[in-house]
């Protein structure tokens, strides 16, 4: 029986000391004082766990080396995800899009049971501790030593560090040091799943405005680099919600962006423009600042206004054909110029991390360091938003603890 040491006790680390239990003799080394910080504020506190689709269809929402995936999530689906939690005594429900959550809403309901899982299987989870040096000798790794200046020793180490993101969690980007120490390639790590801001200085104005089904296209050049539908959020600075972080992945590596929403993707620009007829007919005597009122959210009709180049002040019983022509691509293209992304820290996880190339994908073994293992946010592999990011870091984590 080996002695495991598993470093980072997020969601990849839970997972990761529970597998390697099933053999070994696990000690998982957390330097927060509870495990599971980051899993903790995860869908909004909900823990959106993983996605129902068919596991097939989850490469396609990997944009961050799906290949490297493969063993992975085909040794521990999302199927295989539900089936253990729920044998751990979480219920979880479907939502929209395939999202899958607890029944109770909780994400502590999660972390409550992984621990519990700990516990049976006398893994030794050490918190409040650290690690702040990985001694290793040629291509293997002796012990590790933490902020509490103990020495742990192990035969095998996993390292679950996670990436840069919500630092206030814990994810700090220690472990890509350690990687690099060892002579690992790290890609840069970037932010993904994160808000994009915007030049344009009406924004500010639309601050708080949340959309519920829109059509969002990120363009470079007049060419689509990136399209999605659903949910978005005004903020002070620019664009958030679902669609918008998903988006954000393309943002990372090109400039000269565009985002452009359509604010009625359900009707056609003839379609939109009957509409328009038919509310200027209802407020035929009224100002064209007045006449939107039943199309659009108060807050986005002076931005439409001033976009559309029709004075406010104009009787909508005067607006030419023409004029409602441009009022319709102001709608159908509500276009912003994307001036960059939030900071990584503000990121819900990090593209970038250890260079795949130096990780053996069918048991996430190190190539450089023969007792060393990878798994979860760590590796450069990201997904967009669903739950595809956590399934990663379970299935991640299952394979090295499996082929431990």
């Amino acid at each position: 029986m080996a002695k495991v040491i598993v470093i980072g006790g997020g969601a990849a680390g839970m997972m990761a000391a529970i597998t390697a239990s099933l053999k070994h003799q696990v000690i998982l080394i957390e330097q927060n004082e509870k495990l599971g910080k980051k899993l903790f504020i995860t869908g909004k506190g909900r823990c959106n766990i993983t996605n129902s689709i068919s596991i097939d269809e989850f490469f396609e929402n990997i944009p961050g080396n799906p290949y490297f995936l493969y063993s992975s999530l085909y040794s521990f689906t999302n199927n295989d995800l539900m089936n253990f939690m729920e044998g751990l005594g979480v219920k979880l429900k479907v939502e929209r899009g395939g999202r899958v959550f607890p029944e109770s809403n909780k994400s502590s309901d999660i972390i409550a049971a992984l621990e519990k899982e700990l516990k049976k299987r006398d893994v030794k989870v050490i918190l409040n501790s650290k690690v702040t040096n990985i001694d290793f000798k040629g291509d293997s790794i002796k012990s590790v030593v933490t902020s509490n200046n103990e020495i742990i020793k192990g035969d095998i180490f996993i390292l679950c560090t996670g990436g840069k993101s919500y630092p206030q969690t814990g994810s700090t980007g220690d472990g890509y040091k350690f990687a690099k120490d060892m002579g690992h390639n790290i890609v840069e790590p970037k932010p993904s799943l994160v808000p994009i801001e915007i030049e344009e200085s009406f924004i500010g104005e639309l601050q708080g405005l949340s959309l519920k089904n829109v059509r969002l296209y990120i363009k470079k050049d007049k060419k689509i680099i990136y399209e999605n539908f659903g949910e978005m959020l005004f903020t002070h600075y620019g664009i958030s919600g679902p669609i918008v972080l998903s988006g954000s992945r393309v943002v990372n590596y090109k400039k000269n962006l565009k985002a452009v929403i359509d604010l009625k993707p359900a009707l056609d620009e003839k379609e939109l423009d009957l509409r328009l007829q038919k509310d200027f007919m209802k407020y035929i005597n009224k100002d064209f600042k007045n006449a939107l009122d039943d199309l659009l959210p108060q807050k986005l009709i002076p931005v439409i206004i001033k976009l559309s180049k029709i004075a406010e002040n104009k009787k909508v019983n005067l607006i030419t054909k023409s004029e409602r022509k441009n009022i319709a691509k102001a709608i159908k293209e509500f276009t912003l110029t994307i001036k960059g992304l939030r900071p990584i820290a503000e990121a819900i996880i990090t593209a970038g991390g250890v260079d795949v190339k130096d990780i053996d994908p069918s048991t996430l073994k190190s190539k450089k360091i023969s007792n060393l293992y990878f798994s979860g946010e760590i590796i450069d592999v990201d997904a967009y938003t669903g739950g595809f990011n956590l399934q990663i870091a379970m299935s991640t984590a299952h394979l090295a603890g499996k082929n431990i």
